[in-house]
């Protein structure tokens, strides 16, 4: 299954796999956002003695398939943050998603990374008329963190985003959009010019303890290293029970249509990415080359690109009927690490691994921010944040929790299906 980022990435940008028995400081596991992050942050923090072990190749899961959004906060909703945690706790984890967001920005400016960025900001559209919920979140963002999303009026956005679909919308001016995979790459080679061994097609099999270290057994060998970090994300499988058993593996969907040309500017007039406000919303971006990208959906099931193309294109016709014509090119699905209470898991198991997973529906930010988290606590530079302990590794009981998370997903879809009927009957 083809993706847009694969056809647009460095083809050429391979690193070979583990072939002999060797040994380093940290080894950590996976060559997605999370694992990159970990080993990013701890290069400058001064760990430089990092190898990092990939089983398929960079940003191939999730990571290099994603909308592409780089925006603060979490899967879970900032008020039901707010109303767990508190007001201090909430605001110390969401604003520093917020700080993840910078330090992705400065990381490309700082190390060169060509990754197609387009600093147009984010903008939540309201599908339902009733812009209450909208404002409630604009003066909640202000009130609680100090945050100031922009205002955007239906007439206003509608000059931005031609259709009548939407009725009013809020403006994150601070967030911008990317092409994912060629920003993972564009880590990989930051850490290969720093001295980190990096290896794809390198599946880990076993990590055991080794004394005061451990051992962490791959198909071509073993490293023997002081400290490792798993973040493995949805393609975990057998490796770390004790945390793969609190993760479910969730698949979205994407497309992208052909160059629109000029035809672009009949439905979108914006560089911002767009999502709406429904529980199972639409995201979607305008790309450089005048492509649209296309995102939504969930399911505990991947589909077949033509599927997933006939899905897709339908949810766009509904947004915008005047690119019925958009041909498209690409279409693929991509599995997340979802955990239960929608927040991610960075901490350490008694046994001493450490770990970053469950990023799952949180955007880009916060797997930078759980690398950088979890780089500060493996060199002792400060602890996990103690937010981050409210949501522990609760279990979601396999094949139940996807049938439960697959019928969450249908009530909810069946309720903003609702919603919009009862709009229709007052137009």
């Amino acid at each position: 299954m083809k993706t847009f980022y694969a056809d647009t990435a460095d083809p050429t940008l391979r690193f070979a796999p583990l072939t002999a028995s060797t040994e380093a400081d940290t080894v950590v596991i996976g060559g997605g956002f999370a694992g990159l992050a970990t080993a990013l942050s701890l290069v400058e923090h001064g760990q430089t003695d990092v190898l990092l072990l990939e089983a398929q190749t960079i940003g191939f899961g999730a990571s290099g398939r994603n909308g592409g959004f780089v925006s603060g906060g979490f899967s879970l909703d900032a008020a039901k943050l707010h109303h767990r945690l508190g007001h201090d706790a909430a605001r110390q984890l969401y604003l520093l998603s917020e700080g993840a967001v910078r330090q992705i920005r400065s990381r490309i400016d700082r190390y060169g990374i060509d990754c197609d960025a387009i600093y147009g900001g984010v903008i939540v559209a309201s599908w339902f008329k009733d812009d209450g919920n909208l404002r409630e979140l604009q003066a909640f963002m202000r009130d609680q963190f100090g945050l100031h999303w922009q205002w955007l009026p239906r007439e206003q956005l509608r000059e931005l985003l031609r259709t009548e679909r939407y009725h009013a919308g809020l403006h994150e001016l601070d967030a911008f959009h990317f092409n994912p995979l060629k920003y993972a790459q564009g880590k990989a080679r930051v850490l290969a010019k720093a001295g980190v061994a990096l290896h794809e097609q390198s599946r880990v099999t076993t990590v055991q303890r080794d004394g005061a270290g451990w051992r962490v057994q791959a198909a071509g060998g073993a490293v023997r290293c002081r400290r490792v970090a798993v973040c493995a994300g949805a393609y975990i499988d057998d490796l770390c029970p004790a945390i793969g058993r609190n993760t479910l593996p969730i698949a979205t969907y994407v497309m992208a249509t052909e160059p629109l040309g000029a035809h672009l500017r009949d439905a979108i007039r914006t560089d911002a990415a767009v999502f709406d406000t429904r529980f199972a919303f639409d995201y979607y971006r305008a790309l450089a080359d005048t492509r649209l990208l296309w995102g939504g959906r969930m399911s505990t099931r991947e589909r077949s690109s033509d599927d997933l193309a006939k899905l897709l294109h339908g949810d766009l016709v509904r947004v915008y009927p005047q690119l019925r014509d958009a041909r498209i090119t690409h279409a693929w699905s991509g599995l997340m690490s979802y955990t239960r209470h929608q927040m991610p898991l960075v901490g350490r198991l008694p046994d001493g691994v450490w770990y970053a997973i469950g990023f799952g529906g949180h955007g880009v930010a916060p797997t930078t921010l759980g690398g950088e988290v979890l780089a500060r606590a493996m060199a002792g530079i400060a602890p996990v944040p103690a937010p981050f302990a409210a949501y522990g590794r609760e279990r979601t009981f396999g094949t139940l929790g996807l049938a439960a998370a697959q019928c969450t997903y249908w009530a909810l879809q069946s309720r903003d299906a609702l919603m919009g009927w009862r709009d229709a009957l007052t137009r």
